[in-house]
């Protein structure tokens, strides 16, 4: 069979080099690509007409119901079923007309053909709501449902004739009722379009994170990447290490693969999966070892999981479908908070709404906060009316002795309406506009700086974020792997030697085996601009061994085509026991010949034997061991090197072997070198790292390096200083620590170590997610700690999902850390998690600004309202002026602060942590005496202000009488000082300067300006409606001079000191802390946050029947992730043999020990890579 070149493309080419890169090598490299080029469009030819002659008949010979009721079957029954109808999977691909070394053709027409017999793998999404219907949505709350019946009573007594009517205010009594209609129908207009805004933001977003989404496939001989969308029956795809499978398929071949199926069948453990073991592969799977080859059999509706869309869907056919579509491993776009690329059914709406379900920190205060102004502002509301009825009552019956008459409806109405708005002013409608706006507004902006926001909520979030635990490979580290020291020949060179230096048989066995026991998708190509870096394609470490071959003038490709994986006899994936990648291929002279590359204390202790500088293999004892580790090993992982061993081994022909038993076969290995791979520092990370600290997040690094390597780096990146005294702990000493006598985690050992910990080396993916979580449950701290983890791999999705917020990368990240993740790094960058924690903060001020504003005007509003209708029997402030100011102003308010630009000072104050109050004490200064500035002057103005303005009374009108130029000047008095205090409120910290910076926030200024516009247009020209007259000049002046002093006053608050003035248990949620925020020892210590766990949002059934187990099979879905991280060893990519076993230190003793005593974890540890 011929050998498949594979050039996958990733989903971000990162410019990687080697420092030693000279001409030659260069030469060399674009040498081998045109050799691969002239090599590949041959074998194109030759096997495109083989391909055409073998299959294309013009009929595919299987029908679409055929190929759903085999993929219903599992094992054996698949395999026997294939056998029975379709001989082999060869004669199945043939039916399909497909060949399983170069796909199908890929023309558009044969494109076309299959779409329309097998369909496509799109699924129509559930179609969105109607303007209509979100309008109805807005219309039912309780609230506008009370002004509307208030509206219709007050619109229907209007013309009743009274006996006391005033003058002309009788024929526009009527106004008010319909003005009220008005104002209600704006508040469902607003609130519909802001649904509508949000939903389009989410559909957005998933048409982004859609796009991301892509599938390596062989079509006309080559692979390419292409969208999940456009995969169609009859595609050869080729599946690796952490795909999320877009299709149900048949495999070809593979190696060594295990799935997750745990989402579809509720069982954790890993299924196995071959041509003859089970063959069968489901769309939305895992995979979490190994890797292959499938003949897509079924897409989109025809797959198993669009059968289920089907069926919950109504849907009886793609034809019959919708023409705007959704690929099929995505959510519907209708529930974007469905993380990306899972299926899931749409059949409990409660299941689906992860984000609903979980409260971020800062919606867990709102809603405290919401709760809190409702009962207030109801109770005021009800004192108000019954207090404006009881003395109506007293007043007209008691003591004029009046009779009821049906006009005095009208009286009670305008009470209850009074009180209505009262509910109205008091809860702040622009509050839910405001935070969606500032997070739309922040999402948008932080694309930009290579943050994709999955979940909103992550985006404010992470500006309480107290700690980051971050990943080393790609995000503190730039990812440009290059072997830059070699032990070889048993000799130690500090530079790799010259190529003509090295025996040329060793030679030999050093270049297969790199180019062999690799993946064939890692490759060196040529830079993109002349005089630039070699390309590395695929994983970063194996590209580094690669770029050793070449720099040994050899050319791997021409070994890979001697070697396709058709030849391989077995091949042993990384994963977190092995940490090392084992190849068996056929011996020319008989036998087998093993290749091992890992880390080299793992691969190191299973050699009994290392080649010399002549190549002859001499005795590798406990003694060369040890001398090896103090004097190769230890002086690279000192100088922050990545050490790596190669080594082999000749299994005789008459040398009987199981395979299964893997301890039998990789061992009695030959140790052909030793390297120590570079991965330099970003030079961005360590300037990122002191604003971390100077912002109160403590950055901790997460590494399966071994203990040296990673304190050198932690060090060139400042997360350790020569004079701290923070832990540095291997992952077996961090276990030993934590747990008690009887092998449990103890929480209160884990606060005794957590503290001071910054670098945990040698860490599996089990330690990881421990440590996350105690930190989480921690109680050290008052406000408790907000946690951010970076992760990549499939081993890194527990702690992604256990953490506030998760960070996957974008680069190097599997599909499966990404649908982990809350927000996905597209440059795989540790300053873009800076960025996010600046945006994150950016957006908990803004909330918090327009809270400061909101709570002042309903502080003054319900005050004054309370006090008129106490004292005078009326409401100075009419309900239909109390509604503009509550609607049309918090809306703009909101607009206006909610887009309020980062700023660099936002990394120079701590996190607030999760039990914070939203409203500190110097919040609660401002709203408080800003509201008794705002009153004192309305009340003076609403008892003096007719004789000090020389101005009829509004008082002696009555609450239904004329409009009076007093009551005028109260509202536009009440109006410009909320205007003058929305340029207070931008700062909520205590700052002199109102101003500072509001030149770049262009809309603010627009809402300001045009906000007074409106109000002078509704005092001079919208008297009918609103209630107002005309007012002179200089009434127009002191009511500016009114607002203006609201700045002035502003001044005189700030010089208030806080302390002084309120008690700690003035803030909003009490805390025993002082306004001090939570601080670290040395440079910001992080305390422990309390997060609520995250659930499992996978949700996957096989029929009709799955439907009423969809609770249970999330729970065990759960279940399974924590029972693997205990219990199972599950396997990763072979770019983590690099990641070395968790332990103190490199024990020569454990070569003593059998393999198996080897500490286990769940998920593959990935740390090679981050």
């Amino acid at each position: 069979m011929k050998a498949i070149t594979v050039s996958i493309t990733c989903r971000a080419n990162i410019h990687v080099g080697l420092p030693q890169v000279n001409m030659a090598f260069m030469d060399l490299i674009n040498s081998e690509e045109e050799y691969r080029h002239s090599r590949d469009v041959s074998d194109w030819r030759t096997s495109y007409r083989n391909m055409t002659d073998e299959v294309d008949d013009g009929n595919f010979r299987v029908t679409v119901q055929e190929l759903r009721q085999l993929m219903e079957l599992r094992k054996t029954n698949a395999i026997n079923e294939i056998k029975a109808k379709y001989g082999d999977t060869l004669q199945l691909c043939q039916r399909l007309l497909t060949s399983p070394t170069n796909g199908i053709r890929g023309f558009k027409d044969d494109l076309d053909r299959r779409i329309d017999v097998f369909g496509s793998n799109i699924i129509p999404p559930k179609p969105p709501k109607t303007f209509l219907q979100l309008m109805w949505e807005a219309s039912q709350d309780t609230v506008l449902i009370m002004l509307i019946i208030a509206a219709v009573v007050s619109l229907a007594l209007s013309f009743i004739p009274s006996e006391e009517s005033h003058g002309g205010s009788e024929a526009a009594q009527w106004i008010e009722g319909m003005a009220i209609f008005l104002a209600v129908f704006i508040v469902i207009i607003v609130t519909a379009f802001n649904d509508w805004t949000k939903e389009k933001q989410f559909r957005g977003l998933q048409e982004k994170l859609e796009s991301e989404h892509r599938m390596s496939v062989i079509r006309s001989g080559e692979v390419m990447e292409i969208p999940v969308s456009e995969i169609v029956c009859g595609d050869i795809c080729m599946v690796k290490y952490g795909d999320l499978l877009p299709a149900d398929g048949i495999i070809i071949q593979s190696n060594d693969l295990k799935l997750d199926e745990s989402s579809l069948t509720g069982e954790s453990d890993a299924v196995k999966k071959g041509v003859d073991i089970d063959p069968t592969l489901l769309s939305g799977t895992h995979v979490l070892e190994g890797s292959g080859k499938m003949v897509a059999t079924a897409v989109g509706l025809n797959s198993q999981t669009g059968q289920i869309f089907s069926l919950l869907l109504d849907i009886k056919g793609q034809k019959e479908a919708a023409n705007k579509t959704t690929p099929v491993d995505e959510e519907a776009q209708a529930n974007p908070s469905v993380p990306n690329n899972h299926q899931v059914a749409h059949v409990d709406p409660e299941l689906n709404s992860g984000e609903s379900q979980e409260k971020s920190v800062l919606q867990g205060k709102l809603t405290k906060l919401a709760y809190l102004i409702a009962y207030g502002g109801g109770s005021v509301a009800v004192l108000t009316t019954i207090i404006l009825i009881v003395r109506f009552c007293i007043e007209n019956y008691g003591v004029q002795n009046n009779s009821f008459v049906v006009s005095d409806l009208s009286n009670f109405v305008d009470f209850f309406i009074i009180g209505i708005t009262v509910i109205v002013v008091a809860v702040p409608e622009g509050l839910p506009l405001a935070v969606t706006l500032s997070l739309a507004y922040s999402v948008k902006r932080m694309l930009k700086d290579n943050n994709l926001v999955r979940h909103l909520h992550a985006c404010e979030t992470m500006g309480n974020a107290t700690a980051i635990c971050s990943d080393k490979t790609g995000t503190l580290t730039m990812n440009r792997m290059t072997v830059v020291e070699i032990m070889v020949g048993n000799e130690y060179h500090k530079s790799v030697p010259e190529h003509e230096t090295i025996n040329h048989g060793l030679k030999e066995l050093i270049t297969d085996g790199i180019a062999i026991n690799s993946s064939y998708s890692s490759q060196l190509l040529p830079a993109d601009m002349p005089g630039g870096f070699p390309r590395q394609i695929g994983n970063k470490t194996e590209c580094a061994l690669l770029g050793l071959c070449l720099q040994l003038k050899e050319e791997y490709q021409m070994i890979r085509d001697r070697w396709p994986v058709e030849k391989y006899q077995v091949v042993y994936t990384f994963n977190s026991t092995r940490k090392s990648m084992s190849t068996v291929i056929p011996h020319p002279n008989g036998g087998f010949r093993l290749y091992t590359k890992g880390a080299s204390e793992i691969v190191m202790k299973k050699c009994t034997s290392i080649l010399d500088k002549d190549g002859n293999a001499k005795l590798f004892n406990l003694e060369d061991k040890e001398n090896m580790v103090k004097d190769v090993i230890m002086p690279m992982a000192s100088n922050g090197l990545r050490t790596l061993c190669l080594a082999y081994r000749d299994i005789p022909a008459e040398e009987e072997i199981d395979w299964e038993e893997e301890n039998n076969v990789v061992c009695n290995l030959t140790c052909l070198i030793i390297v120590g791979i570079e991965d330099p520092v970003r030079t961005e990370v360590p300037d990122a790292i002191v604003q971390c600290q100077r912002a109160g997040v403590t950055v901790r690094m997460v590494t399966g390096d071994n203990v040296n390597t990673a304190r050198s780096i932690a060090t060139k990146c400042g997360i350790l200083t020569p004079e701290s005294d923070f832990l540095v702990m291997e992952g077996k000493e961090f276990n030993r620590r934590i747990r008690d006598k009887t092998g449990k985690i103890s929480q209160a050992l884990l606060d005794k170590v957590w503290p001071n910990l910054r670098v945990l080396a040698r860490s599996s993916p089990t330690d990881k997610h421990t440590l996350v979580k105690g930190i989480i449950d921690s109680k050290l701290s008052v406000h408790q700690e907000v946690v951010a983890v970076t992760g990549d791999g499939t081993n890194d999705a527990p702690a992604l999902k256990k953490a506030d917020v998760g960070f996957a990368m974008g680069i190097a990240g599997t599909d499966v850390a990404k649908e982990a993740s809350d927000i996905i790094l597209t440059d795989d960058n540790f300053t873009s998690i800076v960025k996010a924690v600046m945006w994150g903060r950016n957006v908990y001020d803004s909330i918090a600004k327009f809270l400061q504003f909101q709570l002042t005007v309903n502080l003054s509003a319900i005050t004054v309202t309370f006090v008129g209708a106490c004292t005078v029997s009326d409401s100075p402030l009419r309900a239909i002026q109390m509604l503009w100011v509550n609607l049309i102003m918090d809306a703009f308010a909101s607009l206006a602060l909610a887009t309020e630009p980062p700023t660099e000072a936002l990394l120079l104050r701590k996190p607030y942590g999760r039990t914070k109050p939203l409203i500190s004490r110097l919040m609660m200064k401002n709203i408080l005496l800003h509201g008794v500035y705002q009153i004192i002057i309305l009340l003076v103005m609403l008892y003096k202000g007719a004789d000090l303005f020389d101005v009829d009374d509004g008082i002696s009108e009555g609450i239904r009488g004329n409009d009076t130029p007093h009551y005028t000047i109260i509202f536009n008095t009440f109006v410009l000082m909320q205007l003058f205090n929305e340029i207070n409120a931008r700062k909520v910290h205590g700052e002199r300067n109102v101003f500072k910076g509001i030149q770049r926030n262009s809309i603010f200024i627009a809402v300001i300006i045009g906000t007074l516009i409106a109000q002078v247009l509704l005092i001079e020209f919208g008297g009918l409606i609103f209630r107002t007259v005309h007012l002179e000049l200089s009434e127009w002046l002191w009511c500016i001079l009114f607002g203006l002093g609201s700045l002035l006053w502003h001044q005189i608050v700030t010089s208030i000191p806080t302390k002084w003035l309120l008690p700690s248990i003035c803030s909003f949620g009490q805390t025993k802390e002082d306004e001090t925020l939570p601080t670290i020892r040395e440079i910001q210590p992080d305390q422990a946050d309390s997060v609520e766990r995250k659930r499992a949002q996978i949700l996957w059934m096989r029929g009709l029947t799955r439907l009423q187990q969809q609770i249970r099979v999330v729970n065990a879905f759960q279940s399974g992730l924590q029972h693997r991280i205990e219990r199972k060893s599950l396997s990763s990519s072979i770019h983590e043999f690099m990641a070395p076993p968790p332990g103190d230190s490199f024990d020569i003793e454990a070569t003593k020990k059998d393999d198996e005593s080897a500490p286990t974890a769940s998920f593959p540890s990935l740390e090679t890579t981050l």
